[in-house]
């Protein structure tokens, strides 16, 4: 008689949309749901405040939670907070919540300050009712075996969450730091203080390289121990382009990313600028979200490039997985110089798995990236002359290119793929799984009186 199989492990992500944009970490927990779901686990992506919006097939499979309109209205009223939930649970409709996105319902990490705060007080500010609806969700309809918050923001859940489930508990950092210093005071500080106190909770914090982890250790004043480093990878369906795709077009520097200045256009602009005096066959192509709150960045620091005419072109934000992949295949080398010291770099890895080689700065977890792929080069971060030349010594030497381009998309497959994330997370939780399942049915022992 053959053994029973062993039960699927369940793994549940709380994610947060993006508010009608593409967003990196969305689409971070999107492949990584989708890639445990393919290696034969359960997986349930839950969408917070917005539905998310990703490229691929959305492995959304809940309802919204915490609605974004009900938690503003929840915030901004006492008497809505009081009103019964059949009255105002319509409004987590996501169409509905994707409409009033397109009004102006904003992300800007600078009019959120207080809303946030109230977030994080969790059952002890404004959205005690919302917050208890999910954890009633998770712990008595749901019940994971795993449950994995998708950033600190969503900290302010872990204590009612806890209440109502007994399992291990996560929280993964995708660059939190960047929205809590753009808060204005006392909201960045009071944020920073619940933050810390609410992932003293979770049994372990997630980061995707070694650069986030120390420095979210400090920035949390949280034990380093407490930290763990996953596996970032890429579902690599699609991504045909080759390293000899471009040998023969218009040599074409690309950025993409969302439009906004921690990632760095400015930096880029000013580098081509120089590149482009000295070869004006040269292009550039950028592409990303652009957010109404960097309209005018954008604008500015882009205002000379019309005149360039066909040396320079927008792409926007592609609106398919194939657009996008087709803006990657345009190009004969990727740069993001951010400002902002990056904890991931998917747009790297996408590069990369097109047969497009990468020039970063050398800070954040591009290091790491550069180093494992041998994909690209690194450059003194916030310097165009470096960067410029950087680029010079890949349009000189083509097969150098060519060389970096092809290293970099072997290594993705072998080191970064959706698959590998999802075999080396599954087993990562397995084991938390195993243990408190060992810890609950191991009996007490007291002392002898």
């Amino acid at each position: 008689m053959s053994e029973p199989s062993p039960r699927k492990l369940h793994v549940a992500i709380i994610t947060s949309g993006g508010a009608g944009m593409f967003c990196g970490a969305c689409m971070h927990d999107n492949t990584w749901t989708r890639a445990m779901m393919l290696q034969g686990a359960e997986a349930t992506l839950i969408p917070t405040y917005t539905p998310i919006r990703v490229d691929e097939e959305n492995m959304t499979g809940s309802p919204v939670f915490l609605g974004g309109i009900n938690v503003y209205l929840n915030y901004r009223s006492s008497l809505w907070r009081k009103l019964p939930r059949f009255m105002k649970h319509w409004l987590n409709t996501p169409w509905i919540i994707n409409l009033a996105t397109k009004f102006g319902v904003s992300n800007d990490a600078h009019e959120l300050g207080a809303l946030t705060v109230t977030l994080l007080e969790g059952d002890q500010g404004a959205e005690g009712r919302e917050i208890e609806e999910l954890a009633q969700f998770l712990g008595s309809q749901l019940k994971p075996d795993v449950i994995c918050l998708s950033n600190a923001l969503l900290s302010g859940t872990i204590k009612k969450i806890k209440e109502h489930y007994q399992g291990p508990l996560f929280c993964i950092l995708q660059g939190d730091d960047v929205f809590l210093e753009e808060l204005g005071e006392p909201y960045r500080s009071r944020s920073l203080e619940l933050i810390r106190s609410n992932v003293q909770q979770v049994d372990g914090v997630l980061v995707h390289s070694d650069y986030y982890r120390a420095f979210m250790a400090d920035y949390l004043d949280v034990p380093v121990e407490h930290f763990h480093k996953v596996l970032l990878g890429i579902n690599l369906e699609g991504h045909d382009g080759t390293p000899a795709d471009g040998a023969d077009e218009p040599f074409t520097i690309g950025f993409f990313a969302r439009i906004c200045k921690e990632k760095g256009l400015h930096n880029v602009v000013k580098a081509f600028e120089i590149f482009h005096q000295a070869h004006p066959d040269s292009r550039l192509a950028v592409g990303g979200f652009l957010g109404k709150e960097s309209e005018a960045y954008f604008h500015e620091t882009t205002k000379h490039l019309p005149a360039l005419n066909e040396s320079y072109k927008y792409w926007g934000s592609p609106a398919t997985r194939e657009e996008k992949i087709a803006f990657y295949k345009s190009l004969s080398v990727l740069s993001v110089p951010t400002d902002y010291h990056e904890p991931k770099g998917l747009f790297v890895l996408e590069a990369l798995a097109n047969g497009v080689p990468v020039v970063q700065p050398a800070h954040g977890a591009f290091p790491e990236l550069i180093e494992q792929t041998a994909g690209g080069l690194l450059v003194p971060p916030g310097d165009p002359q470096a960067l410029a030349d950087a680029w010079e010594r890949l349009y000189q030497d083509e097969e150098y290119r060519l060389q970096l381009a092809r290293q970099g998309y072997e290594r993705v497959r072998q080191f970064y793929s959706a698959e590998l994330m999802a075999t080396e997370s599954l087993s990562f939780f397995q084991k938390w799984v195993d243990a408190a399942v060992l810890r609950q049915n191991t009996p007490q022992l007291t002392p002898d009186p």
